[in-house]
């Protein structure tokens, strides 16, 4: 297989999150994590930065919630694919987040298998 990995931004204000999806990711051969933001400030500059193919976003962040950074995001970049990661009880949230251009949602606590399944279904269109 040739270097073309799928480029992923990781966005969540706990390290510990970053840390988990960022292992998932990378033991996937079709992904790499190409860099990582505690807030959305820092997610909007990234982004810019580095183009990635997917972002995952945290809702609830301090300075920049998820949902104003998703907005941002697809201001700059309409056909950015951004997936929410977030804990139950943020269905409002997540509705909002789908509204604002969202493509998809993975539920904390995940599962390993949830976040390949998700990654494999937008970047890689299988079903």
């Amino acid at each position: 297989m040739s270097n073309s990995k799928k480029r992923i931004l990781i966005t969540d204000d706990a390290r510990f999150t970053r840390n988990m999806l960022k292992k998932i990711i990378d033991k996937t051969d079709f992904t790499e994590v190409i860099g990582e933001a505690a807030n959305g400030n820092e997610a909007i500059a990234l982004y810019k930065q580095l183009k990635p193919d997917l972002v995952t976003m945290d809702l609830v962040m301090p300075e920049k919630g998820g949902i104003e950074t998703i907005e941002e995001i697809i201001r700059f970049d309409r056909s950015a694919l951004i997936v929410v990661v977030s804990a139950l009880g943020q269905e409002a949230l997540v509705l909002e987040a789908a509204k604002k251009g969202a493509k998809d949602f993975i539920q904390k606590p995940f599962k390993n298998e949830q976040v390949i399944d998700v990654l494999q279904r937008i970047l890689l269109k299988k079903k």
